[in-house]
């Protein structure tokens, strides 16, 4: 059924009103993502009467967003009410305003990879520079952080925090930008614990921006060069949106990829390597990919079966005693002996905070009596520090089952809240006005 104008209007601004209602109750859409495509499509539409003949196309390009948003989050929503009403009012205004279901959408923001409907935009300084490139009345781009450092630990996109056995090589983001891929290898023979001895950052090939570049980092081997020698992206007009910075030689390099928002740290703390980035959440899980993202560490995290609990390690005082030592090492340079005690202690005067960075720091001199992994979880922080751009989350602390129960609570009376609404609602309007 194909609603009039009038009738058109009433289900835009419901729909509206809908989206603002739920921007209140946030906690009822947990753990479904449906929030951030709400308030996306209100950002675009908010004041909007339906739009006329001349502002269709824009209003359907929002609409598309809407759309593939609501697709990319369809796996943890398939229970949820406020998802399903957002899909069927979306197929409803698609269907009034005549919007077809291919076309562009507003998201991702990138400058499009192989369609010709923008060439205007590609010649433009502004195509290799992804903040740029939001529309003035757009909503910033939303920030997240992995970090991989120590024996070795992983902060992934979400915040969860993991200690992993993970031997060999490892993707650790994979994504139409870049591939990162990390190779762990034991801290002593005989020892479950690994840290990161190599490196490889593949950046692809981007429009008018970069050519592909290869970074590779080794033990003892950071380089301030791509492998081909250079320090930008290539020949092409965006090139200096991808460079190299060396901050401290053999020690610590920082790469700006500006086309695509994303900075990237690595550092090598006494024989090991150590990973930061700061990422748009549109790179990191591209709309346009739906469901089909990758099991790379950075975003699904170790395997159960790689993972360690570090609570459940013994710390007792004769914890790293009968640790195995390294081959041909010197008597100068084996590793120290820590008790529970003094470890804590150690890692105390980096690390103030008994935070899990404090507590993988006590672990590492635990397991490997390496007092360089104390600098290692110290830095893995002060990347945290300068990447991450929600500052309440620097600090991880575990959850309490008191938290998480409050949390159900908040969700079910903000859905007990919308049902009312929902009835009321039903009540005042036409029933043409729902599906």
């Amino acid at each position: 059924m194909v609603m009039g104008k009038g009738a058109s209007a009433k289900a835009l601004g419901l729909i509206q009103f809908f989206l603002l209602w739920l921007s209140i109750f946030p906690a009822a859409m947990s753990p479904c993502k449906i929030m951030k495509c709400n308030s996306e499509f209100l950002a675009a539409t908010s004041g909007t009467q339906p739009p006329a003949a001349e502002d269709a196309p824009e209003f359907c390009t929002a609409l598309r967003a809407y759309a593939l948003c609501t697709h990319h989050t369809a796996r943890t929503c398939r229970g949820d009410l406020f998802y399903h009403s957002a899909v069927h009012g979306i197929d409803d205004l698609m269907t009034q305003h005549n919007c077809s279901k291919d076309g562009p959408t507003s998201q991702p923001r990138l400058p499009p990879l192989s369609r010709g409907d923008s060439q205007e935009r590609s010649d433009s300084p502004e195509s290799c520079h992804y903040e740029r490139s939001f529309h003035k009345h757009s909503l910033r781009p939303n920030y997240t952080h992995c970090g991989l450092f120590g024996d070795p630990h992983l902060r992934t996109f979400s915040d969860s925090f993991q200690t992993c056995k993970i031997q060999g090589a490892w993707p650790l983001i994979d994504n139409n930008y870049l591939n990162v891929q990390v190779t762990n290898t034991p801290v002593l023979p005989g020892s479950l614990a690994t840290a990161t001895t190599k490196l490889t950052i593949i950046f692809k090939s981007f429009q008018e921006c970069v050519d592909q570049k290869v970074y590779q980092a080794e033990m003892d081997e950071l380089p301030a060069a791509f492998a081909d020698g250079s320090k930008n992206g290539g020949d092409k007009h965006g090139a200096n949106s991808l460079k190299i910075t060396e901050k401290v030689s053999g020690q610590h390099i920082e790469i700006q990829a500006k086309y695509i928002g994303t900075t990237i740290v690595v550092r090598q703390v006494g024989r090991y390597l150590t990973f930061a980035v700061r990422m748009p959440e549109e790179v990191v899980k591209p709309v346009e990919d739906g469901d089909n993202q990758g099991l790379y560490l950075c975003l699904r995290g170790c395997p159960f079966n790689q993972q360690l609990d570090f609570h459940a390690f013994p710390s007792t005082p004769k914890a790293t005693e009968n640790r195995p030592h390294r081959k041909g090492s010197n008597p100068s340079s084996s590793p120290e002996v820590f008790t529970y005690e003094s470890a804590t202690a150690k890692c105390k005067e980096k690390l103030p905070v008994e935070d899990l960075y404090f507590q993988s720091c006590v672990f590492d001199l635990l397991t490997t009596g390496d007092v360089n992994f104390t600098l290692a979880a110290y830095y893995a922080f002060e990347d945290v520090k300068m990447l991450h751009s929600n500052k309440d989350k620097l600090h991880l602390f575990e959850r309490t089952r008191d938290l998480e129960s409050g949390g159900m609570a908040t969700s079910e009376l903000s859905m007990a809240l919308f049902l009312s609404l929902l009835a009321f609602l039903c009540l005042n309007q036409s029933p043409s006005l729902f599906l």
